[in-house]
């Protein structure tokens, strides 16, 4: 399981909340959007609270299950962030830039999990 100095997933996570959160307030300022933002705070910021969870988990099976909710969070994530894209409220630029980074959140859960799973 993990432990918290060092971690790479629980860093990306994090900066990757701070982005979405900065992502969201752009959004409701400059595009006077707030619905859809709003999904998008929720899901991209609860990512990096369920990784954080696990740290604290009180059994292999807990800290499978927090990453498990952590990557739905994330592949949730990946459907705002298209939905805001297609519908032009977030520029390709800004748009490949986050989904990027969501997608690497997803490969390392996935690897993260399925290691989890085989010990």
């Amino acid at each position: 399981m993990f432990e918290r100095k060092d971690n790479i997933v629980i860093e990306k996570s994090r900066k990757f909340a701070i982005r979405i959160i900065k992502c969201y307030q752009y959004i409701l300022e400059s595009k006077n959007e707030s619905v859809l933002s709003k999904q998008l705070l929720r899901c991209g910021t609860s990512i990096g609270a369920n990784i954080r969870e696990s740290v604290n988990a009180q059994s292999r099976l807990d800290f499978v299950s927090k990453l498990s909710i952590a990557l739905k969070e994330a592949d949730e994530t990946c459907y705002w962030l298209d939905l805001l894209h297609e519908t032009e409220y977030l520029d390709d630029r800004l748009f490949q830039s986050m989904n990027d980074d969501c997608i690497e959140l997803i490969k390392l859960l996935t690897a993260i999990i399925k290691t989890a799973k085989q010990q």
